[in-house]
């Protein structure tokens, strides 16, 4: 008589027991359209701004190289550049000095503040270049010093104990100035540029366009861009190294139809229509350096600071100081990383 009881009691309990592990999980099986309401917000757009504070904390490198003949305003165009005395005419040699006779390369280091953002500029100026009669193999030294700073950079990096943040030497990119004779590249143009794009990105720029007419720069453009195709020397920005097609539209653009900026430098001021402009004065008026229908000076500008800065310091790291890591290790059987790491090995089994 009391078996009925008892059995209830058990089927409760196992009715008790069994659903458990049935139970379904709190989430539903299929995402039911998941919304940014039902999750709230996550903050992953924080992470731009992360990297932009820690970025300012440390601050940015930039090395550029300017190269070619006196006279060229190679100097003031710098100045220019980046609105500021960077390039001090004394640090080169006086008219009435003998022209050096091999290429002395003098850097001159420079921090520029705007809107909180510290940049460490070094302009590296090559003056002695193409001055000489005979000007065969002018551009060793040049390309030495530009494999001297990888080299540096390569040793820091392959030490046991390195340094946190390496201090970046290395040349970012080389503004090579064009004579604006209006007929063709020199020999040593083509030289200097065949040379040593291997190992550096070199921007050409027709140095005082105002002596030519506006017909006279245009084909002289066009004369310089197809002399530099049919050498097979490939300036900045390189074709192979366009990522994606936005890239490769805008880099188009810029080949095809600026390059080489054809501009003019000037680091006085004069007064046109009521606004300071920076400008040079000329009997028949006055050339403004920043505009567009004088000359080119903004389009490059635009070009080295506003849109490509960053990526001329990674094809700098990525392209040309990895190309020379890659032939130093394979030179020396990938030794300075093997040695050190060995001889710590060594040092650890004592």
């Amino acid at each position: 008589p009391h078996a009925g009881p008892v059995e209830s009691k058990n089927e409760a309990a196992m009715s008790e027991l069994v659903p458990e592990p049935r139970q379904k999980p709190a989430v539903p099986m299929k995402p039911m359209g998941i919304n940014a309401s039902l999750l709230g917000y996550i903050g992953i757009d924080t992470i731009i701004e992360q990297m932009r504070k820690k970025t300012m904390k440390t601050g940015f490198d930039f090395n550029i190289m300017v190269v070619g003949q006196s006279g060229l305003g190679k100097s003031t165009l710098v100045n220019t550049l980046f609105k500021s005395q960077v390039s001090r005419k004394s640090s080169g040699w006086n008219r009435e000095e003998k022209i050096p006779k091999t290429v002395e390369i003098k850097a001159i280091g420079h921090v520029i503040e705007e809107g909180g953002v510290k940049m460490k500029l070094t302009v590296i100026d090559t003056p002695g270049f193409g001055d000489q009669i005979n000007n065969e193999n002018c551009w060793e030294p040049i390309e030495k010093y530009i494999n001297e700073q990888y080299e540096k950079f390569l040793k820091e990096e392959v030490n046991i104990a390195r340094k946190k943040r390496i201090p970046d030497t290395r040349v970012h990119c080389c503004l090579y100035f064009i004579s604006p004779t209006g007929h063709s590249l020199r020999p040593l143009d083509l030289e200097f540029m065949k040379h040593l794009s291997k190992v550096v990105n070199i921007i050409p720029v027709i140095a005082k366009a105002d002596t030519m007419t506006l017909e006279e720069k245009t084909e002289f453009k066009q004369r310089v861009r197809k002399e530099l195709e049919v050498n097979g020397i490939e300036f900045y920005p390189q074709k192979e190294f366009d990522e994606d097609l936005e890239d490769k539209t805008e880099n188009d653009k810029i080949r095809q139809e600026s390059m080489p900026f054809a501009v003019v430098g000037s680091d006085k001021e004069y007064q046109v229509n009521g606004k300071r402009v920076l400008g040079r004065k000329t009997p028949w008026g006055i050339i403004e350096v920043e505009n567009l229908t004088h000359c080119e000076f903004a389009l490059l500008r635009d070009f080295v600071i506003r849109t490509h800065l960053q990526d001329l310091k990674e094809v700098t790291h990525n392209i040309h100081y990895e190309t020379y890591r890659a032939k130093r290790l394979n030179d020396n059987g990938g030794l300075p990383p093997m040695a050190v790491e060995t001889e710590e090995n060594h040092e650890s089994n004592l």
